[in-house]
């Protein structure tokens, strides 16, 4: 089953949230507090979104966490999904693809023309998953990052 998710569910998608970061090999970059992800997705402004897999059993497995990006080409929004993640013990039973589909469904609903999202180029199992539901990697397009330092420099004119 999957669902929007709730203010109630802001501890579980905190802990998905770092259960990924270590899956991803970088826990020590997990910051976020889950005052920040009750802000983001709950606040007076929400700027993400979320939805929450579960089992028959009402047993949260999995979340995706998204928001809308801008194509000037297409001149629509589009879905950016920051994070898909479905615990160890519940992978192959369909939870991520129930919530790709929930997302595409939003997609198709609303006249989004994009559902996008980054994964890690030894990510293999993933990349697989992805590529059996006709997704095709962007490859010509390299992502490029400010944080931390570098950020502030250019922010403040440094």
């Amino acid at each position: 089953m999957i669902r929007t998710a709730t203010p109630a569910d802001v501890p579980v998608i905190h802990a998905m949230v770092r259960e990924l970061a270590d899956y991803e090999k970088a826990l020590h970059e997990a910051r976020a507090t889950e005052e920040q992800l009750h802000e983001a997705l709950f606040g007076e402004r929400p700027a993400a979104f979320a939805h929450i897999a579960e089992t028959d059993e009402g047993e949260p497995v999995g979340f995706a966490l998204w928001f809308l990006n801008f194509s000037t080409w297409r001149g629509v929004h589009g879905i950016y999904l920051e994070d898909l993640y479905v615990r160890p013990t519940s992978r192959g039973g369909g939870h991520g693809k129930a919530l790709l589909t929930e997302l595409a469904r939003i997609c198709v609903e609303r006249g989004y023309e994009r559902l996008e999202w980054s994964v890690l180029d030894w990510n293999t199992p993933s990349i697989n998953f992805y590529k059996s539901l006709g997704a095709k990697p962007q490859d010509e397009w390299t992502v490029y990052r400010l944080t931390d330092e570098a950020l502030r420099e250019l922010g403040t004119g440094a």
